[in-house]
């Protein structure tokens, strides 16, 4: 392992998670991870379930290789959340290339980008799509101009985000170490710090090659998705750890399963039964938390909004008197309500001027996104409905359903309200974060017909008595020098 890049993951028992028995009552960590797993799956504009058919075929890679209990539990988390850290560069990736970032991440799965002529054509093919062809021309010289340093920068943003969120949820050391090693070939020519053969933690080039055969099975069918295997042998690949997946055609019970069944309901028969891992209430406030900051990563113009967000409702909730399991949940709807912007391509979110027809509506489908991703995990289920209703106004006029203020309950219109405030006093592409006495301008105008007068009240006083501190009035733009260059030149 790079030795700038230390692993200290905690040890699981620090944030409220504990080895069980499978009979052993509690909420199952695996099953939580899995079903938000499918927002990471937006993030990389892959197909759902993604994630968890990546574990699926990770874990049967490593039940051939025959390793250890332990081992497979540090895998099967590693698979789960090998994606942590994918939307901190979804970002740069639109503006480098002034293309959809989600089209990107899809299209350089498809390729062996280690070959230049491979990532040459990859160039030349997605910058700047449909506009004249001398933009194009000036956009692929300047990603040319990055070059390999301009590369390796972009994936070690998202291998070191990825190691350090699943640090913050405890998980082993070796996990950790196979999130950030993911990008990683065995013959070195892979990414960020080009670790060749052993080098590479065992885990990590387990976790690399499956999630590389899934979106070549998910793709192309599993005979082919094994001829890349084939191709790729001892070159991305670990030749043992590839030849134990190329023992595995035979079995097609195994893959008709992985394409017409439901994948995650296959979860809770992989996680290795003696180490089963339950999560109390800390661990999933911890998790919300987690999934916040991989949200926020996704644009730099919503850097901490999530948590602006979740301080406001909470604040808002204790002066209309809810109770500590009122406030809690509204926190971690608060945490998560924008879940389903990582299914929104950063030319839209980051978007200087005003947004096309097409754009807004494409926009507007994010809370929509947003409570299909909460519907899967059974302790987040119930806050689906208020962590979507965050764009809903009393009039009937919001989106994405359109409902009435009758059908709003009050956490949600505290979350109208509190993500209002929010987006307001943050900065946006297009202009300066706003001050107190105009957010609340703003705000008053909406009040009865849009948002709710009583939450409204209880802000103002919060606003004006005791104010909420921002956790910062600047664009993300300032605070992250590499992004400038990148926002200049998609402007």
């Amino acid at each position: 392992m790079n030795p700038s890049a230390p692993s200290l993951a905690r040890p699981p028992q620090s944030f409220g998670l504990s080895y069980v028995d499978v009979s052993a009552s509690g909420v199952r960590l695996s099953e939580v991870l899995a079903g938000l797993s499918y927002a990471l799956d937006l993030t990389e504009g892959q197909r759902e379930g993604h994630s968890v058919r990546s574990c699926l075929i990770g874990m049967r890679i490593g039940e051939v290789l025959g390793i250890s209990e332990e081992e497979r539990s540090s895998l099967f988390y590693a698979l789960l959340m090998k994606d942590l850290g994918c939307s901190s560069n979804a970002a740069r990736f639109a503006a480098i290339f002034a293309a959809n970032d989600h089209d990107l991440k899809i299209n350089l799965k498809m390729i062996d980008w280690s070959k230049a002529v491979e990532s040459f054509r990859f160039v030349a093919s997605n910058v700047a799509p449909g506009a004249f062809w001398l933009r194009r021309v000036w956009q692929m010289l300047a990603v040319f101009a990055r070059g390999p340093a301009g590369a390796r920068e972009v994936v070690l943003t998202r291998c070191e985000r990825g190691a350090d969120i699943a640090k913050l949820l405890g998980f082993t050391r070796d996990t950790v170490d196979a999130i950030r090693a993911i990008d990683e070939h065995w013959d070195g020519r892979g990414q960020p710090y080009g670790l060749k053969g052993d080098q590479i933690p065992f885990l990590g080039r387990i976790v690399g090659l499956a999630q590389t055969m899934e979106v070549f099975f998910t793709q192309y069918g599993v005979l082919a998705a094994y001829d890349m295997v084939t191709e790729r042998h001892g070159s991305w690949f670990d030749p043992d750890v590839a030849d134990a997946l190329l023992s595995v055609p035979s079995e097609a019970a195994f893959w008709r399963q992985l394409r017409e069944g439901d994948p995650l309901n296959l979860i809770a028969t992989i996680e290795p039964p003696a180490r089963v891992l339950t999560a109390d209430e800390a661990c999933l406030d911890l998790v919300a938390e987690a999934f916040a900051k991989v949200i926020d990563a996704k644009s730099p113009w919503t850097y901490q909004h999530s948590n602006g967000v979740a301080d406001i409702a909470v604040a808002i909730g204790r002066s209309l008197g809810f109770s500590p399991p009122q406030l809690r949940e509204i926190r971690r709807a608060g945490l998560l309500h924008d879940l389903g912007k990582l299914g929104v391509s950063n030319l839209i979110l980051d978007k200087p001027g005003k947004l096309t027809d097409d754009e807004l509506a494409v926009m507007r489908r994010h809370p929509l996104y947003t409570r299909d991703i909460l519907g899967r995990v059974g302790c987040f289920r119930h806050l689906a409905g208020v962590a979507a209703a965050h764009h809903e106004r009393l009039d009937a006029r919001g989106y994405d359903l359109g409902l009435a203020g009758a059908s709003l309950p009050m956490s949600a219109k505290v979350l109208c309200v509190a993500d209002i405030c929010d987006a307001l006093r943050a900065s946006r592409p297009y202009r300066a974060g706003l001050p107190t006495e105009r957010i609340l301008d703003i705000m008053g105008r909406e009040v009865g017909s849009g948002l709710d007068p009583e939450c409204f009240c209880a802000l103002k006083d919060l606003l004006v008595g005791a104010p909420i501190p921002s956790s910062t009035n600047a664009p993300a733009v300032q605070l992250i020098a590499a992004l400038s260059e990148d926002y200049y030149q998609a402007a």
